[in-house]
């Protein structure tokens, strides 16, 4: 009777127990990523436009702008918040609520706004590449930011006055450990010309970049009801190939 050959370079067949041992590997490294190097979020509104739209999904490093940590810094990406940065941030003036704006001021910078352009230490900032107005109507505080004094009654008053403290010669200093943030869609934006400056410890983290961006009417994320919600899943699911924006997917953030 001919004996059966055992091929040399044969592998041997992976064990239940390695099996498992190789997935729970890759469940807890995608757990430890998810839970603290990346986070998920979904853009709600036009401020950001055209940089980021209504129905953008972006994966946020939550790293990069930490404080350095003895064990990991040398591995890790970490490096101070600069100008032109795009933050994700806890808001100042609404417990709870996630922010997404555009670093244009960084700690001891002389900021102000003239005919909607940006001026900062004295010379008028280019932002061509990403910066809207989208409405072109005149509103004097938004717009000659912060020589024109705020007035009326909206909710941010106080924190508009506040802001107040911190002008010196017709600019705004920022504070240190303070950021000031702006849209980069101007006219519709409410950034820090309206509720203040960014503490340090409320930035979250950088978008890092797009990773499902879906066709979203406006306000649609401000709707609350069961009804409201059940309705919009419903048409994410029938119109999922045709409403999603593919040109955007894993679109860098910039």
């Amino acid at each position: 009777m001919a004996k059966k050959e055992i091929k040399k370079d044969e592998k041997p067949q992976e064990t239940t127990i390695e099996f498992l041992a190789s997935l729970a590997t890759v469940l807890v490294t995608g757990l430890f990523i998810i839970t603290f190097v990346l986070q998920a979020f979904e853009i709600p509104s036009s401020s950001m436009e055209n940089t980021l739209l209504i129905g953008d999904h972006v994966f946020v490093n939550r790293v990069q702008f930490a404080p350095v940590t003895p064990w990991l810094g040398p591995l890790l990406p970490y490096r101070d918040i600069q100008r032109n940065d795009i933050v994700v941030f806890l808001s100042p003036a609404t417990p709870g609520l996630y922010v997404v704006k555009r670093i244009v001021g960084i700690p001891g910078d002389r900021l102000h706004v003239h005919n909607g352009e940006l001026y900062r230490n004295g010379e008028k900032v280019d932002e061509e590449r990403y910066r809207i107005h989208s409405r072109g109507d005149q509103f004097e505080y938004r717009d000659e930011f912060p020589s024109v004094p705020p007035a009326g009654t909206d909710q941010y008053l106080d924190r508009e006055l506040s802001l107040q403290t911190h002008v010196e010669g017709g600019d705004l200093v920022v504070p240190p450990g303070n950021y000031f943030g702006m849209g980069d869609n101007r006219d519709v934006s409410l950034d820090s010309r309206f509720w203040g400056f960014i503490p340090q410890e409320n930035v979250v983290g950088r978008p890092m970049f797009i990773y499902w961006s879906f066709e979203t009417p406006p306000y649609q994320y401000e709707k609350t009801g069961i009804i409201d919600r059940l309705s919009f899943i419903a048409h994410v699911v029938i119109h999922f190939f045709d409403g999603t924006r593919w040109s955007r997917t894993l679109k860098v953030v910039r």
